[in-house]
């Protein structure tokens, strides 16, 4: 049994620690304390059973107490000690330490009395007494003993006090209370009947129907015999204390685990697209993905056009060199893009806010508001995150080995085509000063061959040139495709570090509680913890 218990300790402790900065911090800090209160009890031992006598003033918890112990042990009349602390007497001995714990300086040794030996009994304060300390130290010992027995009369058992703020609220505590009806012999026996009638009626609609109620006299000790066997059953066992902390466990998991529901949605397909399509507009990706394709091209006819007709590209800025961007990443580097306009600012914050909506929901409060802040925490980041995450894409732009032999033919054919042109150049001034037929001139099927050359030189170029611009296009596409490939990678590795991780966080932060909680609270997995099912991890 104790096992289980540290079982259950250690997950509430898990849950507490997930749920901090998370749900109620009173009902975080209640839960805390149910641990720490739990492992000082346990580190005490069970061997003692600590019962405490609880009641409001006139129904004879100290006359019963004395009765029970069997000696004047604290003064009985209707008027209380002006002490707000309680008594204890004490079967057996090792219990110092315990009583210690509970802070409860009046104690009487009992002396050895067999199988009462071990049980450790508490005559507390009235907790309708007009002193406030005396309530305030009721209330601070019911949260500590093993066992409360409520002592009432035939005159206040139906007090509202003790119903309302006592027995309704601590249901959950059923196994670790029973009820004692004093002065039995101020009744006759039809009027005792009706009052245990009655009684028990209130016990079923305070949802404790299964407490034990005994009838006893303390002043001429009727029913006294009943009340010790049972006292005697709570001690042989030694399970009390691990009852109360059991049922302490279930009561603040369900309290805490009021913030679990249903299984989380998660991330949607069209919502993630939404937000990947805003992020890639605000980093300026199309324009990248154009500037891309656009110096490939110019590139390519850089290295492979017609020489003479170079020079004119060279007049035009390379596109990524105007845009900051190096053909190898440098996410360090900051590029000239204009930043997020106020209108992609806004696009961004409504994909954001309906992806974090749509992985909350069916989640109850908290939740949704958690998965938003924690989607929008790194609002002001994304701008200089998407800056570097361009400026770090590999956008493929290495030079291919083809344009070396491309370029080398152009220059080839170029050197052709001047070598016809001075060719033609020399004749035509052999020509001028009458010297033409000194020199002849080769032809070739009867075309002369400088002119071949030249024409030839000409054709050639300006045809590979043509060519090589197809082959340019084409690359230019396969590039801009790789650049859009590489630059959505990169801003998907924003979106998730700066948006979908942190909403994933705190959906599997949920999960994860609820289920510990589900574990606190000593159900199986896949139960319903206060009527709402909890998903496993």
């Amino acid at each position: 049994m104790s096992g289980e218990l540290d079982r259950r300790l250690t997950a509430l402790a898990e849950a507490a620690e997930l749920a901090d900065g998370r749900l109620d911090p009173e009902v975080v800090e209640q839960a805390r304390s149910v641990v720490r209160r739990a492992g000082q009890r346990l580190g005490l031992g069970l061997e003692a059973t600590v019962v405490a006598l609880a009641g409001p003033t006139g129904a004879g918890k100290s006359s019963l107490f004395n009765a029970l112990a069997g000696s004047e042990l604290t003064p009985a009349g209707v008027r209380r000690p002006t002490t707000s602390s309680a008594s204890a007497a004490v079967w057996g001995d090792g219990s110092s330490a315990l009583l210690d714990w509970l802070e409860v300086p009046r104690r009487h040794a009992i002396g050895d009395r067999g199988n009462l030996n071990g049980l450790v009994l508490l005559d507390l304060p009235d907790f309708d007494s007009v002193e406030r300390s005396h309530r305030l130290e009721v209330e601070r010992i019911i949260e500590l003993v093993d066992v409360v027995a409520w002592v009432v009369d035939p005159q206040k058992y139906a007090d509202a006090a003790l119903h309302d703020r006592y027995l309704r609220p601590l249901a959950a505590y059923e196994e670790t209370m029973l009820l004692v009806l004093n002065q039995a012999d101020t009744l006759d026996p039809r009027a005792l009947a009706a009052c245990e009638g009655d009684l028990k009626r209130l016990l079923r609609e305070d949802g404790l129907d299964g407490v034990p109620l005994i009838t006893v006299s303390a002043r001429e000790g009727g029913g006294l015999a009943e009340l010790l066997r049972l006292l005697q059953h709570r001690v042989a066992a030694r399970g009390a204390a691990v009852a109360r902390l059991a049922a302490d466990l279930t009561t603040v998991a369900t309290e805490l685990g009021s913030g679990c529901g249903s299984a989380a949605a998660g991330v949607r397909g069209t919502d993630r697209d939404r937000l990947l399509a805003a992020l890639s507009e605000a980093a300026s990706v199309p324009s990248v993905v154009r500037a891309v394709g656009l110096a490939h091209r110019r590139r390519g006819i850089l290295e492979t056009g017609w020489p003479p007709l170079r020079w004119v590209r060279r007049l035009r800025p390379d596109p990524l060199r105007r845009l900051r961007l190096s053909d190898r990443p440098q996410p360090e580097t900051r590029t000239s893009l204009s930043g997020p306009t106020p209108v992609q600012r806004s696009q961004i914050a409504a994909a954001t806010r309906t992806l974090a909506a749509g992985a909350s929901a069916g989640l109850p409060d908290p939740w949704p508001s958690l998965a938003r802040s924690a989607a929008t925490a790194e609002e002001g980041e994304i701008a200089d995150r998407l800056d570097r995450a361009v400026g770090g894409a590999d956008l493929h732009m290495a030079r291919p080995r083809w344009w070396t032999v491309a370029g080398l033919f152009q220059r080839l054919v170029a050197g052709v085509a001047t070598l016809g042109a001075l060719w033609l150049l020399a004749l035509a001034v052999l020509g001028f000063v009458q010297l033409g037929d000194v020199v002849p001139t080769p032809d070739f099927r009867g075309f002369a061959l400088p002119t071949l050359l030249l024409v030839g030189g000409l054709s050639a170029g300006l045809l590979f040139s043509f060519l090589t611009r197809m082959v340019n296009g084409a690359g230019a596409r396969r590039r801009s495709r790789a650049a859009a490939r590489s630059l959505r990678e990169r801003i998907q590795e924003v979106a998730e570090q700066l948006i979908l991780e942190p909403v994933g966080l705190e959906l599997s932060v949920y999960e994860r509680l609820c289920a510990e909680i589900e574990e606190a609270a000593g159900q199986a997995r896949g139960r319903r913890i206060a009527g709402i099912r909890v998903p496993g991890r």
